[in-house]
């Protein structure tokens, strides 16, 4: 019974984000001049069982793990189910009934991940498995049937269902990538050429980062797509960096970046169009720059406190519910409202930095970093591209956008960083004798810690 109890901070959130988020979604429906449905009954149902039952399940198999993370999770998922509904009262299509659905799935695969995976170091013994699987998923949509009209081929059509498998092989890389570079870390350390004062890495060091941009590089062309791309690369060149501290990997990956850029920028004409609109939106106005020049004026309109929850127009926006739910947060929410999730966000990735410096074990360090870096990258990268501060990627915000393969993916994420959390939050007296003696940290992470 005692660890029932053992998680108070985290159920003392838990509480306050489901009477913020059923306050709000309350106050929703009134400003409509709506009476209280089921709908709505439903949907603070769900939310209070998703999420009580996720604390019981850390109460039991994570009684370590921290505390903060899961509360931002659930007022994150909260704030996307309240934008879906609102978006579901101007146009209909029952996407936060859906949405609900879809967190249920995502809770389940968030037990499972803490069932089955005891230890995270685990999975070193499985890691070019999940390596080659990742690699797989990834290129999986490349040669599979596309609906006629599709643009981007990163979708695997199912009857009637869809789902981004790219958003799976992002977790499964990562864990891959954090075994090489901890096994092999000697052999991105070796000093090679000297340039301006960098110390390059030798010529066949290079090889890691040379596949991965072609890989990355590949995968742009074909799915004509550039967004699951630049998170692969960006997510490895940063745990890369981490486990070096070599800035000479960041200024190659820049120049990588660079020339696999323009390069694709010369074949794609859906790249050209996105960075046509990242230039000048309103020059294309009536056609491909509609997007997001309707999220301009709507967040131009919610100024800095916003239009007010139900008293703007997100549903004009195309695509609301998903690449550009953070727009229909700024109007309605303002500057500060989107600020505030900018801050959630931020939160979030503070800890799961935190959960890699406290981690015993290298291995641990890698996987708990790439992780959180993933989330940073994607949250800049939507934030940019619906701001008209970065050419639009087509990612979507993690845990608020609709679709069903982004939310069962993060809590998959989520499920690692806790379940690594709990090994290196637990007390010393309830560590077993084979515990890993590799207590150094990687080098970029212990020069932030001096």
């Amino acid at each position: 019974m005692s660890k029932l109890f053992s998680r108070g901070t985290e159920f003392g959130l838990l509480v306050l984000a489901t009477v913020v988020f059923a306050i709000t979604l309350v106050s929703l429906e009134l400003s409509q001049g709506n009476v209280l449905t089921l709908d709505v009954l439903y949907l603070i149902g769900g939310f209070i069982g998703v999420f009580a039952v996720a604390h019981l399940v850390l109460c039991f198999l994570a009684p370590f793990a921290d505390q903060i993370m899961l509360p931002i999770v659930a007022v994150l998922n909260g704030i996307g189910l309240i934008m879906l509904q609102r978006l579901d009262l101007a146009s209909g299509g029952g996407l936060a009934v859906r949405q609900v659905l879809w967190t249920v799935v995502g809770l389940i695969l968030f037990a499972l991940v803490l069932v089955l995976l005891r230890d995270h170091r685990s999975l070193t013994r499985y890691s070019y498995i999940l390596g080659a699987l990742g690699l797989i998923l990834l290129a999986l949509p490349l040669v599979w049937p596309q609906p006629p009209g599709v643009e981007a081929r990163i979708w695997l059509w199912l009857g009637p269902f869809s789902i981004q498998p790219g958003e799976f092989s992002k977790i499964l890389l990562i864990l891959f990538f954090a075994m090489l570079l901890s096994q092999k870390r000697s052999l991105f350390t070796v000093a090679g050429y000297k340039f301006l004062g960098l110390s390059l890495p030798r010529v066949r060091d290079l090889a890691p980062i040379l596949m991965i941009w072609g890989i990355a590089i590949v995968i742009m062309g074909i799915s004509n797509d550039f967004g699951p791309a630049l998170l692969l690369f960006s997510t490895v060149l940063g745990m890369l960096f981490m486990a070096t501290n070599r800035v000479s990997w960041l200024l190659i990956g820049v120049i990588l970046v660079g020339i696999g850029g323009f390069g694709i920028y010369q074949i794609s004409d859906k790249i050209q169009q996105r960075f046509s609109n990242f230039i000048d939106p309103l020059a294309n106005y009536d056609s491909t720059g509609y997007q997001l020049s309707q999220a301009l004026f709507g967040m131009s309109s919610g100024g800095i406190t916003g239009t007010g929850l139900g008293q703007g127009h997100p549903d004009m926006v195309p695509v609301a519910h998903s690449d550009f739910i953070l727009a229909g947060i700024g109007e309605e929410f303002g500057l500060v409202g989107l600020s505030a999730v900018l801050i959630l966000f931020a939160m979030l990735v503070s800890r799961g930095f935190r959960t890699a410096l406290t981690c015993r074990d290298t291995y641990g360090k890698l996987v708990a970093s790439g992780l959180a870096l993933t989330l940073a990258v994607q949250v800049f990268v939507v934030t940019g591209g619906i701001s008209a501060l970065l050419p639009m990627t087509g990612l979507t915000t993690p845990f608020m956008s609709a679709g069903g393969s982004s939310l069962m993916a993060n809590y998959m994420l989520l499920a690692v960083l806790l379940r690594i959390s709990n090994a290196a939050r637990r007390p010393a007296r309830e560590l077993t004798s084979n515990a890993p003696s590799d207590t150094s940290m990687f080098p970029a992470i212990q020069e932030a810690t001096r």
